[in-house]
């Protein structure tokens, strides 16, 4: 039996708005809230920078800590992405430069 990940996530907007969710593919999810197809906060406050990921394989334990992120104060949550991200970099660049050089593999080139 295949073993799922599920993340723990934090997306910024370049004003600083921050979001906390949770997902089982952080690549689609990442994607939707950069296309801004992520109806409701993300979409409004343009959150399109993947801040802050953490991952695990218990469904139950992710839900359990984007909702204790969730309640913690702004400077907790931008601690903690200091922690992974000092620099506050889009994390999610490396997923699609991954992804397009998996691409043009396939294609040979």
């Amino acid at each position: 039996m295949k073993t799922r990940t599920y993340y723990v996530y934090i997306m910024a907007s370049d004003s600083g708005t921050l979001y906390v969710g949770m997902t089982n593919n952080l690549l689609r999810r990442v994607t939707e809230h950069k296309e801004r197809k992520a109806k409701g906060f993300t979409q409004k406050y343009r959150c399109n920078k993947l801040a802050y990921y953490e991952e695990g394989s218990d469904v139950y334990e992710a839900i359990s800590r984007e909702k204790q992120i969730k309640r913690w104060r702004r400077s907790k949550k931008e601690f903690l992405i200091r922690t992974i991200n000092p620099q506050w970099r889009d994390l999610s660049d490396m997923f699609f430069e991954e992804e397009e050089i998996s691409r043009l593999r396939s294609k040979g080139q």
